[in-house]
């Protein structure tokens, strides 16, 4: 947060809401996005999948548009085409369907489409036959993930059956992509295996006849710190939103903070339970404050008597189980009252929590901290300034 947060503060308590707020900061978005184009020196393809990792999928793609980037990613056609229907006229990839899927409006919309197997190039191909246009593909290889993608055995196989189709007219093989497992730990032998594989993959595709116009494997912690995963685009989202995966000491803003308001501060003294379980009993007389944020909203229940929140510039541990709806703050001698804002993360500029530390506190990733924001939390779309 770069403004004055009692300003911000003032307008959340004007605002009267009684749930919790994500303040998204578009100018980090946009920012970020001029950042990771300047340090990778290759075209960007903002990944907005997750609702733009809990940031608002629209405004994150406006925001790396006009930050630069050339394209972007979803995993599925339905997050694709609410980006069609909301006017965004710039190649989208979804890589993430079912052979089953119906592919034909994705083709309609124009919408480039992940090719894993051939089950998967005859549906869309299926589709480009009835939508009467080309479908727009990029083929998907294993390179070391054993998740999405084709497996090398298949591959060879896959890329003869995609030249078959592209000669008669059904398909444009648009793209190759892969994906890195192992990014988060830089110069990692399992990466450079897996970008050796890639390049094996690519091979094949050229042998097979194949011309494609963009190769696409590393998403942020390959990008920032390894030049020979950046290829022809670089697939980021995690960066877009100030999530550094591999610590590269990229300058990245975290984009969001998340605010909520004090329901209730009571007295309590030494002996008394607080939440559910007896799991938490007091050691001295105190004051608590309850919020109305809990792991509905995205607060990991497993945080439980390690999580703080920042009130009156000092961080306040939370106490007892995180419930479904709420959490109880010890704030101890603080002149806190009903009505005043707690600062449940952020980008960590004034003391608060960031998404690092909860996920630190959680024993997980920052990308499931920001993800897991719920629907019941307000967004707020913001210009801040550096």
């Amino acid at each position: 947060m770069s403004t004055d947060v009692r300003d911000r503060l003032t307008v959340r308590r004007e605002a009267g809401s009684s749930r919790a707020t994500a303040l998204v900061d578009v100018g980090a978005l946009r920012e970020n996005t001029r950042t990771v184009a300047r340090l990778t020196g290759t075209p960007v393809m903002a990944v907005v999948k997750a609702d733009g990792y809990g940031h608002g999928a629209l405004v994150l793609a406006r925001a790396a548009l006009a930050g630069g980037a050339s394209a972007l990613g979803v995993t599925s056609i339905a997050e694709a085409l609410l980006l069609r229907r909301a006017g965004v006229d710039v190649p989208i990839l979804s890589w993430l369907n079912a052979p089953t899927a119906d592919f034909r409006p994705a083709v309609h919309a124009r919408v480039d489409l992940a090719v894993a197997s051939v089950e998967h190039l005859r549906a869309v191909v299926d589709a480009s036959r009835r939508a009467g246009v080309p479908a727009i593909v990029h083929l998907h290889a294993d390179i070391g993930m054993t998740r999405d993608g084709a497996a090398s055995q298949a591959w060879g196989r896959l890329c003869h059956a995609a030249d078959e189709a592209e000669v008669a007219g059904h398909v444009l093989v648009r793209g190759l992509m892969g994906h890195l497992g192992s990014a988060d730990r830089p110069g990692s032998a399992a990466t450079t295996a897996d970008l050796d594989r890639f390049e094996a993959a690519t091979d094949t595709a050229r042998a097979a006849g194949l011309r494609p116009s963009t190769r696409h494997l590393g998403g942020t912690a390959a990008v920032l710190t390894d030049a020979r995963a950046r290829l022809d685009v670089c697939r980021v989202g995690a960066g877009l939103v100030g999530i550094d995966p591999a610590a590269s000491g990229a300058p990245l803003r975290a984009a969001v903070t998340l605010l909520a308001p004090v329901v209730s501060v009571r007295e309590a003294e030494a002996g008394q339970r607080v939440g559910y379980g007896e799991t938490h009993v007091l050691d001295r007389p105190t004051r608590l404050a309850l919020l109305p944020v809990g792991y509905a909203d995205g607060i990991p229940r497993i945080t439980t008597d390690r999580a703080a929140v920042l009130l009156h510039g000092r961080r306040c541990p939370l106490v007892g189980l995180v419930s479904m709806d709420q959490v109880v703050v010890d704030v101890g001698d603080l002149p806190v009252r009903a009505g005043e804002t707690a600062i449940v993360l952020g980008p960590g500029t004034h003391g608060e929590p960031t998404a690092r530390e909860w996920a630190g506190w959680a024993q997980t990733i920052e990308h499931e901290i920001v993800t897991g924001l719920g629907p019941r939390v307000e967004r707020h779309h913001t210009e801040e300034t550096s």
